[in-house]
């Protein structure tokens, strides 16, 4: 097929340009950084610099691609995370959720795309009652910390803006990232200890290594129906046991405990919540429907064999 790819320089977009090379796709991706066009073209794609804001910029580049299938992999992460300025932090991957999926969207229905993917992402955006795992069919939290409202506000408007199209809309929740270029600034707060372990760490994490993400998406592109997925691994975990095994293998001392009220104070409550209330996700209906298996299995031998390219070709050498 041909594929435009939005974000193809993000931490999933540059994993998922040589696979969709490998399976035989003409790709088109896309960046905002002039310097990465000469990257994107070495990965086998054409690359196209363009703003995901830009409704004409947009359009066009979709209409020259000519594709059969568009994926939505825009997002504008930098810098240290901030917990307590969560949707400050996300502010412009709000707008790319929001505005930006619209501006595709309507690119690609203007070019008849017929199958539309898109990044979404699972976790702490689950509802925080009831079980340690969620499905698609669980609903998404009706009462999130006032700092990640907006959000999970744009995460729903993606979802249902992408969901309700007139084309094969697919949506895939991808659970946190690592791996190469989707751990560094995760790694430097295990490393700084500016990630501690509030209160019990009963918070229920799903992880995904980028490769596998990208795999999925392939999967999603190739044979995926109308729908919502989630794409994690096979062992959801709670943050009082990969935390510390994160920052042993990351070399650093062990993570701090703090009680919440005392965590409350100095991190906020969206690290609490982290550390103590959100929920994992399941894996199940991705696995059955795109026929896609995570081959990091668990985020355990994920973070000691996968963080970087280096251990991974390491890993697959053996």
């Amino acid at each position: 097929m041909r594929v435009f790819l939005a974000g193809g320089s993000g931490a999933i977009g540059r994993r998922l340009t040589p696979q969709l090379v490998a399976r035989g796709h003409q790709v088109t991706a896309t960046t905002t950084s002039q310097d990465r066009l000469d990257w994107l073209r070495a990965l086998g794609a054409e690359p196209v610099e363009v703003d995901g804001l830009d409704a004409v910029g947009v359009g066009e580049a979709v209409a020259r691609a000519e594709p059969h299938a568009v994926i939505h992999q825009m997002s504008a992460l930098a810098g240290e995370p901030d917990l307590r300025r969560f949707d400050d932090w996300f502010a412009r991957t709000n707008e790319l959720r929001t505005a930006g999926t619209e501006i595709l969207l309507a690119a690609a229905r203007a070019t008849g795309v017929k199958r539309f993917v898109a990044q979404s992402y699972t976790g702490w955006s689950n509802t925080r009652e009831g079980g340690p795992v969620k499905t698609e069919e669980d609903p998404l939290d009706s009462d999130p910390p006032p700092a990640q409202a907006k959000s999970l506000a744009a995460i729903r408007t993606l979802e249902r803006a992408v969901l309700e199209a007139p084309l094969e809309g697919i949506v895939l929740r991808y659970g946190s990232l690592y791996g190469p270029g989707a751990y560094e600034g995760l790694v430097e707060l295990v490393r700084g200890r500016k990630l501690p372990i509030l209160g019990s760490g009963d918070g229920v994490w799903s992880w995904i290594h980028v490769d596998d993400a990208a795999a999925a998406t392939v999967a999603a592109v190739e044979r995926g129906g109308r729908g919502v997925y989630n794409i994690v691994d096979d062992e959801p975990v709670r943050a009082s046991d990969w935390l510390p095994y994160l920052a042993e293998q990351a070399g650093a001392k062990p993570p701090r405990r703090l009680p919440v009220w005392l965590g409350r104070m100095v991190a906020g409550e969206v690290a609490v919540s982290f550390m103590t209330r959100i929920r994992g996700s399941s894996n199940a209906k991705a696995k059955r429907e795109l026929g896609w298996e995570p081959s990091w299995r668990s985020w355990r031998e994920g973070f000691r064999h996968g963080l970087t390219d280096e251990a991974a070709q390491a890993r697959r050498a053996a």
